[in-house]
Order: C-alpha cells, then sequence, then structure tokens
C-alpha cells in the first residue's frame, strides 16, 4: 500500500515520529507497594539560580522527545504552571534520523536544535544541569547546579548502555564506549561514528543487535542498509557484518530481508541468533558460538536499561536487569508518589523506545499533570503511537514504513497491538516512503520546539 506524505502526516497526528518502531512485551500493573530500592539523596547544598515561585512548580527532567513534549504541554495544558526543563546538553541532536547523516544524506542542522528556542516560544524555563537526585519530603530536585523545589517532577532522561553482558571490566567497557561506540545516544557517539563510516578503506565493519526491547528496533538494520549501500556507492572493498542476538529481524522482516538479499548480497552478512562471548579489542577479533570474525572497524550496540539516575532516586524496578521505572503503567505515577512521573524510553511497558512513541506518551503525561494542577477528572489510559519510515537504500532513496497503536487488557493487565499499517514493499512503495521522510521529522521537531498555537 503507497502511503502519500499527506496521509503519512495524517495518520501519525503530528505528534508520533521517529525512525523506530517497537514490538510490544506485556507488562501487568505494577504492585500496590513502593519500591524498596535504596534511596541515595545526591545533595548540592545551594539553591539553583531560579526565580522563586507561588505558582505551581512542574519540573522536567531529560529534553528528548518525551521531556520536551512533557514541557510544552503542561504549559499549553496548565498555562498557570510554572514548568522547568532540566538538561544536560547544551543543543538537541535528534537520534532518529541520524543513520541518514551518518552516510551524508542529509545536514547536521536538520538533526539540531535550540533548547532556548523552545523555552522561548512555549513559555517555560531551560535550565542547563544534570540532575543528581531528590529530596522527596521536601520535594527537592538536585542538580549540579543547584536544588529546585517541585510540586510535581517528570522523570524522561531516556536510556543507558549495559555493558555487563559481555564484560565485568571497566577498563574493557571504557575501550568500548571510547573506541566503538553505539551510536544510539546522540551527540559524539554519532559524530564518532560517521567519521568511521565516511573514512573506512575497506574490510569488515561489525555492527551489532542486542536482544530485548532495546531503542529503536528497526534502526540497527536500516544502519546496516544504509552502511552497506555507502560502501557499495563507493566501490569499497567492505562488508557489513549485522551480528544480531535476536533469532530474526525483529521488526520490519520482510522489507530489511529483502533489502539485505536483492540490494547488498556482496556488502552485508546477516547473522541471526549469533550473540558475542567475547570481543578481542588488540586483535580485532570477535568469537560467537559459531565462528570467529575479524573486523576494521565496529559499532557494538549492547542492551539497554533505564537510566541509572532512575536508579539512584529509587525508583527503578529490577525487572530481567532492565532497571526501568516502577511505575503505574496506567498513569505513568512512580509506585508510591503521587506527583511524580516516569515518560519516555525509561517506561517499563513494553512499547517502542522511539522518538514518536516518547513525543506520544509526552502529551499524554503532560495532560496528566496539567488534570491534577487543574484539579480535574484524570484521563483514562491513551495509547501512545509509532510511526517509522526506515530508509533500505540512499541511492536510488528507498524506504518502508510501519505505524501502530496499542491496546490495554483490562483483564489480563497486559498491552498489545490495537492497529497496524504497513509498507514495506520498497520496490513499489519505496520511493514514496523515503520522500516522507523529512517532512514527517520536520512536523515532530515543530511539534517539539515551535508555538503551534500563534
Amino acid at each position: 500500500m503507497a502511503i502519500s506524505r499527506r496521509e503519512a502526516l495524517k495518520i501519525s497526528g503530528l505528534v508520533a515520529a521517529s525512525t523506530a518502531i517497537s514490538g510490544c512485551t506485556n507488562s501487568g500493573t505494577p504492585e500496590p507497594k513502593a519500591d524498596s530500592n535504596p534511596k541515595i539523596e545526591t545533595k548540592t547544598d545551594y539553591k539553583a539560580p531560579i526565580t522563586d515561585t507561588d505558582k505551581p512548580r512542574v519540573v522536567v527532567v531529560g529534553g528528548g522527545w518525551s521531556g520536551l513534549s512533557v514541557a510544552k504541554y503542561t504549559k499549553i495544558f496548565a498555562p498557570d504552571a510554572d514548568v522547568i526543563l532540566v538538561e544536560q546538553r547544551y543543543e538537541f541532536i535528534s537520534c532518529p534520523l541520524s543513520n541518514l547523516w551518518i552516510v551524508d544524506k542529509i545536514d547536521l542542522e536538520f538533526l539540531t536544535h535550540d533548547y532556548l528556542q523552545a523555552a522561548r516560544e512555549n513559555n517555560y524555563t531551560f535550565f542547563h544541569a544534570s540532575a543528581t537526585g531528590i529530596d522527596k519530603k521536601n520535594r527537592i530536585l538536585h542538580t549540579s547546579n543547584g536544588d529546585i523545589n517541585y510540586d510535581y517532577l517528570v522523570f524522561a532522561p531516556g536510556i543507558d548502555y549495559d555493558y555487563s553482558r559481555w564484560t565485568k571490566d571497566i577498563a574493557f567497557e571504557t575501550r568500548l564506549r571510547q573506541e566503538y561506540p553505539a551510536g544510539f545516544i546522540p551527540g559524539s557517539e554519532h559524530i564518532s561514528l560517521r567519521n568511521k563510516v565516511l573514512n573506512f578503506k575497506g574490510g569488515n565493519f561489525i555492527l551489532t543487535v542486542p536482544s530485548g526491547n532495546y531503542r529503536c528496533l528497526p534502526a540497527p538494520y536500516e544502519r546496516a542498509c544504509v552502511i552497506a549501500d555507502y560502501f557499495k556507492q563507493n566501490k569499497l572493498d567492505a562488508k557489513v557484518i549485522l551480528l544480531d542476538e535476536n533469532n530474526k529481524i525483529t521488526i520490519k522482516e520482510k522489507g530489511f530481508q529483502s533489502a539485505f538479499d536483492e540490494m547488498y548480497a556482496d556488502y552485508l552478512e546477516y547473522h541471526p541468533n549469533t550473540a558475542i562471548l567475547s570481543i578481542d579489542l588488540d586483535k580485532k577479533v570477535v568469537v560467537t558460538e559459531f565462528d570467529e570474525i575479524e573486523f576494521e572497524d565496529a559499532a557494538f550496540y549492547p542492551h539497554v536499561r533505564g537510566a541509572k539516575i532512575l536508579e539512584r532516586c529509587g525508583f527503578a524496578k529490577d525487572a530481567k536487569n532492565m532497571l526501568e521505572a516502577h511505575i503505574n503503567p496506567l498513569t505513568y505515577e512512580v509506585i508510591g508518589e503521587k506527583n511524580i512521573f516516569v515518560s519516555g524510553d525509561s517506561r517499563p511497558m513494553g512499547f517502542s523506545k522511539s522518538g514518536n512513541t516518547s513525543n506520544s506518551e509526552g502529551h499524554f503525561v503532560a495532560k496528566l499533570v496539567a488534570q491534577k494542577i487543574n484539579k480535574t477528572k484524570i484521563l483514562k489510559w491513551q495509547s501512545p503511537t509509532t510511526t517509522c519510515f526506515s530508509a533500505v537504500s540512499i541511492a536510488p532513496e528507498k524506504a518502508i514504513y510501519i505505524y501502530t497503536q496499542y491496546a490495554y487488557d483490562e483483564k489480563d493487565k497486559t498491552f498489545s497491538f490495537s492497529e497496524t499499517i504497513s509498507s514495506e514493499d520498497w520496490h513499489k512503495n519505496g520511493a514514496v516512503n523515503a520522500d516522507s521522510i523529512t517532512d514527517w521529522a520536520t512536523a515532530l521537531y515543530n511539534d517539539m520546539f515551535k508555538n503551534n498555537l500563534v
């Protein structure tokens, strides 16, 4: 089914875009007791340089796709609230669409956006700092630049990597992070990976796909396609080696597999059900259960977990070691707390860990916070939306597409897909889908950064 740009944007509701779509695992409602993880309060002992206010204050930690959405829409739904966005980066660089920048198909300017502009246009405060802990009793968020009082607190801190399945050696992990970054946390990792690809001279370039609900399910497969295409276009004696812990391609299998087979037979080797047993960084050899593979360069993508700030604050639950937030999945409230929420990739529900899903969740969490401020009836749970265009080639430009929403079963206390639309025939619809990518991303950037009420 071919989908026009207008139809794609209409389907996504202009609030649901990223370069990823994720499957949804079951998640029951949490037990009613508060999390028993130890609380660590990292105090700063001085006040942040923020003006006092008598208005209800909402502090949002994390300026990614969800945090930006929460900050903007809380202010829209509760205009009298004092909203503060706490973010440790100086500027926003998008992880969605970064694969196209890595192979020099789009400009960095398209991915980079201004936190100060977002705060100015949407009438909230941007505060540059890292969150370090909380004092729940006195409702204080500790940050690297001082303490901030809050009435409501929303954590949207994203993911951290978990290298523990590969190594317990901190020195070895440091080498992996620095020499072979995964490229799924935006900023320097993407710059490093881009330089690796554009300067690659030949040989094996290893990419990995972790198991579990990792960030951006289709993104490693998209990355393999566009890098293989770059090698092909530049006639390099080079090959992408894609080592996938999963027993098959996790999403949009038909589209990606056909691209692997038909376009990149000489430039891409796909190894499903292949876990890494060891990595020799000096000899540049990866050992799996089946083989030893030499490589010239790599981007090793480990397992992911919830951001460590949640664990530091005592809000993480060690479910299958993902240490995601311990929240009520229908209200996003931290268990035992009625004024602290978690949104985005650190939440435990099996929705996509992607920009689009996080953005649409942010809209809903903003409504929940605003309704507490406004003392109105709290909404029932609303499904996030996942929309995804994944490039399978860059010359010519072709992409595949999927859209989905989720349903909650009250009886079984589980989530599942409720509606899915896909377009994986890149022979027929690839050019149309590729033509939609930047329009779709622009709509989401505008949703997060621009004032769309004027």
